[in-house]
């Protein structure tokens, strides 16, 4: 038997399967998850990380294998990092800090966060839909109705927040545990009543025309973010790899950032999410900003975070935040340069140009607007939503039409934005895009004269008024 064992491994040694120079990298990712791609999606595509582990092996004699795994959220690729089945990991800001806490027992296990994948200061990455015919129209009319959301999740902390920041009793909303897919479903086929979840899953539901936006998680006032974790055991004995790992997402990154629609629609082609999805987070003046430090603003999410997660029981209140983060690995990235792009809050992707049918520029975020038609490799620029009106007034087909929030200023899909006319604003910014019903009456409280209209009919009136 020791004998034929023996053969067995020379024999794979000698195929170049198996050999004591080889390092396998375990890296655990979340292909829905769309502003994790740099870290996981895209950036297993375009096999930056094997290009960049064969350049090492050129100058360490070793070979290097990497093992993609693919998770439905953070929490079992969590369990696979304590198993260390799993040495680098992707997820979400509530995963991540549950992540350290409960692989701190663990000396093998222990983690770290050393980079971020995309994050929004506002904390639109996590929302709150309903059926699309609800009578809902407020998160107190939850009461006694039964939410999908993933317990644990950053879309679960985002709607315990919004339910306390409301005074609303969460015990009096039945929540349902459930894998984001799960929960999409069961809210189309009317298993639920509400859907709380984090990127791409309330969008997507909002474009596939199964709900509406009830909350934005933006407006609990807290930054949201996705990150890297390594265990600290296999980074220490693989300081080259990790120099390796964060150039590849360097790279992968900076090609996102200079090729947005192009990577949406590889994104959209990796995961079976509509590209009109992707590109609405991860677009020009998207939702998702693409950069890997870590900003100072985080801190007050990381301490929002623990608090939830103490009070669920998901984490000691003793948990040391500070050693958890090690941004050395970014530092050592981009050198003298770091603190200036840490402090950098803008979107790196941005919509800009010229807008030839209003005959204005196009650089306000907070106007600047999109239209993708049908047959098009390519989008065009409006200078303010109501340019973008006429402008899909005279397109034939309109694969995808984007806004800004009036008030919020978050990237939205126009057709299914609530409208109002105002009047009293000047001509090009007359028609007044807002993400749900509550800001559409926030602003009409401040503005009598606005009056509420479908989108159908705003299109139509901005063509009369050319």
């Amino acid at each position: 038997m020791a004998l034929v064992l023996l053969g067995a491994v020379q024999l794979l040694s000698g195929c170049g399967l198996l050999t004591e120079s080889t390092v396998v990298v375990n890296v655990g990712y979340q292909s829905k998850t769309i502003n994790t791609v740099n870290a996981g999606t895209l950036l297993r595509d375009r096999g930056e990380f094997e290009k960049a582990l064969n350049q090492l092996g050129k100058s360490t004699g070793k070979k290097y294998r990497v093992v993609w795994q693919d998770f439905a959220s953070g929490a079992p690729l969590t369990a696979q990092m304590i198993a260390t089945h799993v040495d680098i990991g992707s997820m979400g800001d509530y995963p991540l800090l549950a992540n350290g806490s409960k692989t701190k027992k663990y000396s093998d296990a222990e983690t770290e966060l050393i980079a971020i994948t995309g994050y929004s200061l506002r904390g639109s990455l996590n929302q709150v839909v309903i059926p699309t015919g609800s009578p809902v129209r407020t998160l107190a009319d939850l009461a006694g109705k039964r939410v999908s959301t993933s317990l644990g999740s950053a879309g679960d902390g985002m709607f315990s927040t919004a339910l306390k920041r409301n005074g609303i009793n969460a015990p009096a909303v039945h929540t349902v545990n459930q894998d984001p897919s799960i929960g999409a479903s069961a809210i189309q086929g009317g298993q639920v009543d509400a859907l709380a979840q984090f990127v791409p899953w309330p969008q997507l539901v909002i474009f596939r025309n199964q709900g509406r936006l009830l909350y934005d998680g933006g407006d609990n006032n807290v930054p949201t973010f996705h990150g890297v974790v390594v265990r600290k055991e296999f980074a220490e004995a693989n300081q080259d790899v990790m120099t390796a790992f964060m150039r590849a997402m360097k790279t992968t990154t900076d090609y996102i950032v200079a090729n947005p629609l192009p990577a949406a629609l590889r994104v959209s082609h990796l995961t079976g999410i509509e590209p009109e999805v992707v590109y609405l987070y991860n677009g020009p003046n998207g939702l998702v900003s693409f950069d890997m430090t870590l900003k100072k603003r985080f801190a007050v999410t990381i301490e929002k975070v623990k608090e939830f997660l103490v009070a669920r029981g998901s984490m000691s209140k003793s948990f040391d935040i500070a050693s958890f983060i090690n941004d050395r690995y970014l530092q050592q990235l981009f050198g003298s340069d770091y603190q200036r792009r840490r402090a950098d809050v803008t979107n790196p992707i941005a919509l800009s140009g010229y807008d030839d049918l209003c005959g204005l520029p196009v650089d306000d975020p907070a106007q600047a607007s999109e239209l993708w038609a049908q047959g098009s490799d390519t989008t065009a620029v409006a200078a303010t939503a109501t340019c973008l009106l006429r402008r899909v007034a005279g397109t034939a087909a309109v694969r995808a039409a984007y806004v800004p929030d009036t008030d919020t200023k978050i990237r939205l899909f126009a057709n299914h934005a609530v409208w109002l006319d105002d009047p009293s604003a000047p001509p090009t910014q007359r028609y007044k895009p807002f993400a749900t019903d509550a800001g559409a009456q926030a602003y009409r409280a401040r503005h009598p004269a606005a009056t509420s209209l479908t989108y159908p009919l705003a299109v139509a009136q901005s063509r009369a008024s050319q």
